[in-house]
């Protein structure tokens, strides 16, 4: 990939003379509906001559404590959609500015923004008082654009990173993929050495720990694919305290990769789940994760010969 989007901070934006076209929002999770804003604003941004920009935050509090996407895997997916720009706010620093600050100081000063665009349902400011209809008035009455666009139904639903969340709950990665526009939920992380039960039984696995900000899928296992550097790769992932070999405190994610028996501790790679497969399970005993985890590896490679026919 030749360009890649740059992110910056408030502190960081460069003037831009001509202005920018800015995608206003958390965009956690970066759902079809998401992705129809931002590409909505970049062809705008190409049409008028103008950087496109998407704004997002750090450190805004969740009522269930997790994220769907970290920065850095929103920075990787808003480059395959060909942004410019991604400016990220803290959002302790912002909560307490007031809605119509936010505009002229934020929007139209430090963001230099000339059109901006936002869903429906967009709240800022303190206390969350202003509204993409406060916004557009505002901008009627400053003179920068404001694009509002509807959101995105499917099967009869408003779709939203709320929806999201109750689909991996439920193990549905299927249709998380679905509403995301073809990706698949991730994990990405340096490769950590666990207790190496699984290479003494004759399947390693590759694990990553979960980021405290990321959601915890449904504990289980799942086909997945694996990207190793330019390699992309599949396998069967478990995600969950491991209750069978140790019952962990905290989650982690657990691949076994076919095909593949390379010393990878300390590489970074990305796990992403394909099709749920079962509930994490207690075993007995060893035989018996072994024909678990043999019975896994067979729906696995049936789901991947299925991908693959399709592609």
């Amino acid at each position: 990939m030749d360009r890649f989007t740059k992110r910056h901070t408030l502190e960081d934006l460069p003037f831009l003379p001509h202005g920018r076209a800015v995608a206003l929002g958390l965009f956690d999770g970066v759902h079809a509906g998401h992705i129809s804003v931002i590409r909505d604003m970049v062809r705008y941004a190409a049409a008028h001559n103008l950087v496109s920009c998407v704004q997002t935050f750090i450190n805004i509090p969740k009522s269930d404590g997790s994220q769907l996407t970290t920065v850095e895997e929103k920075l990787e997916i808003l480059t395959s959609l060909g942004v410019d720009e991604m400016l990220v706010l803290d959002y302790n620093t912002v909560k307490d500015v007031e809605a119509e600050d936010f505009i002229t100081d934020h929007i139209m000063v430090r963001m230099g923004a000339d059109t901006v665009f936002c869903g429906e349902d967009f709240r800022f400011g303190r206390g969350a008082a202003g509204d993409a209809a406060i916004l557009a008035s505002s901008g009627a009455k400053y003179g920068f654009g404001v694009i509002i666009c509807k959101e995105l139904i499917m099967n009869g639903r408003i779709v939203s990173s709320t929806w999201l969340r109750e689909l991996l709950k439920q193990g549905e990665a299927d249709m998380y993929s679905n509403l995301t526009g073809g990706r698949y939920f991730s994990y990405s992380g340096k490769v950590v050495h666990g207790k190496e039960l699984g290479r003494q039984l004759g399947f390693p696995t590759a694990n990553i720990l979960i980021p405290e900000e990321k959601i915890v899928v449904k504990r289980g296992v799942y086909v997945s694919r694996i990207t190793l550097g330019r390699q992309i790769l599949y396998g069967v992932t478990n995600v969950g305290l491991r209750p069978t070999v140790e019952d962990a405190d905290a989650d982690i994610c657990e691949t076994y990769i076919f095909d593949f028996d390379e010393d990878i501790y300390g590489a970074r790679i990305k796990v992403e789940l394909i099709s749920f497969i079962r509930p994490e399970t207690r075993f007995g005993s060893s035989g018996e994760l072994m024909a678990g985890v043999n019975a896994d590896k067979l729906k696995a490679r049936e789901v991947i010969s299925r991908l693959m026919c399709d592609l």
